[in-house]
Formats: C-alpha cells, sequence, structure tokens
C-alpha cells in the first residue's frame, strides 16, 4: 500500500512537530463493519504518529470499547480524540474530528496535535474566562470539506474553545460528505458550519473568536 504523505510533506511536519513540549496521543475509533475511509484514516494518522517519538497512535473499535467511546464521547466512525499523555494518564481535551482529515483538512490535524502539545488554548482572558466558569454543557459541531481553505480556522478555533473547559466542551470536526445523513440534518449548505447544541445556534463561515463567543453566550444564557 503506497504511502499518503510524500517525503517532502513528512520533513515540513517533523520541523513542525520538533519542538512539540509534552506528549499527545490520538485515539482512534473505527469499526469491523463496513466503512469507506476507516482504513485511510487510520493509514494517514500512523503516518503522522511515526514523525515525532511524542505523538502516539492507539485503535479502537467503537462497538467493543463502547465503555472507552462513551467516556471519550465518540459515537461515529472514522473519528479520534487528539488528547494529553502525562506518563500512563490520558486527559479528555474535547478536541475530536470525524472522517478522514485530508485536503486542507491535514492542516487541522497537526494544528490539533500542536495544540494539545503545548497544553494551552491560546485565547483572549475574557474568552477563557467565560469557557471555564460554564455551567451547562455546549456541543460545537464544525462541518467542513477538504476542498475548504476556511475551514481548518473554524475547526482549531472550536478545538481551542474545548481546551478550555473539555468537562463542558466538545468541539468535533465534521467531514459533512462522509457525515451527509448529519449535516443534510442541520441544512449544511455552506462550510465551514458551527452547529451548536444540536441546532440551537449556528455560525456560517471562519468567524472570528469574538462572535463564536457571543454565539455559546447566548445559547449557555
Amino acid at each position: 500500500m503506497s504511502e499518503f504523505l510524500k517525503d517532502n510533506i513528512k520533513e515540513q511536519v517533523r520541523q513542525a512537530f520538533a519542538g512539540l513540549a509534552n506528549p499527545v496521543e490520538i485515539l482512534y475509533f473505527t469499526s469491523v463493519q463496513a466503512c469507506e475511509t476507516c482504513q485511510d484514516t487510520r493509514q494517514l494518522l500512523e503516518e503522522v504518529a511515526a514523525l515525532s517519538p511524542q505523538i502516539s497512535l492507539s485503535i479502537h473499535d467503537l462497538k467493543a470499547e463502547a465503555e472507552l467511546a462513551r467516556q471519550y464521547r465518540i459515537d461515529k466512525v472514522p473519528a479520534f480524540a487528539v488528547v494529553a499523555r502525562d506518563g500512563e494518564t490520558l486527559t479528555d481535551t474535547g478536541v475530536q474530528y470525524a472522517g478522514i482529515p485530508s485536503g486542507h483538512e491535514f492542516t487541522t490535524l497537526i494544528q490539533d496535535i500542536l495544540l494539545v502539545a503545548g497544553r494551552d488554548s491560546g485565547l483572549k482572558p475574557e474568552t477563557r474566562a467565560f469557557l471555564q466558569g460554564l455551567q451547562k454543557p455546549v456541543h460545537l459541531q464544525i462541518f467542513v470539506t477538504p476542498t475548504c481553505p476556511y475551514c481548518p480556522r473554524a475547526v482549531l478555533l472550536a478545538h481551542q474553545m474545548a481546551m478550555e473547559n473539555p468537562a463542558m466542551v466538545r468541539a468535533e470536526g465534521i467531514e459533512a460528505m462522509e457525515f451527509q445523513e448529519l449535516a443534510e440534518s442541520f441544512n449544511v449548505s455552506g462550510v465551514p458550519q458551527t452547529t451548536i447544541n444540536s441546532g440551537r445556534g449556528k455560525l456560517v463561515g471562519a468567524q472570528p473568536e469574538a462572535s463564536l463567543l457571543a454565539e455559546i453566550r447566548r445559547i449557555a444564557a
């Protein structure tokens, strides 16, 4: 089987990963049942994980390891969570992606690893304070396509917000064409679209931090 990543891309990613401050684990969930992109997603994640000793990859079956899937709030395949590893301890960050992170979304995968390894959301103080004080859970579903150049910005922002309070915020990048029925159920007609709490809120386009914060405030009020 041929590799997805060309040598020049591998070298660029190695350089990006050279300064990873802390270990990261990718928990990849798949299924023995038919899944069109499961094998390709696994191979891509394996190739990326091989580019740094700070990155580990574990493979899990959604049904056979249902309790683990519930723990990380994974409910579809292929999907993965990027979590913080400290020794044998794994800490959920709320950072998730469903589908294969190909095309422009490959950037999202790399940014997610850098984000979790840094253990810092990089958000503004006002945003951090609000998210840390959340009393109601927030589920961000960011619908994307591989050909959308603006989508990685929207996914990364949602993942930054999850990092601030993963117990209350779950941010899930979703490849819209792979999960077409789900996208249609939320009337996704353009990407990126950020759907909040099953449609209670919605933003279209790669919105700035303040706009997403304002919509979350409205929903959480």
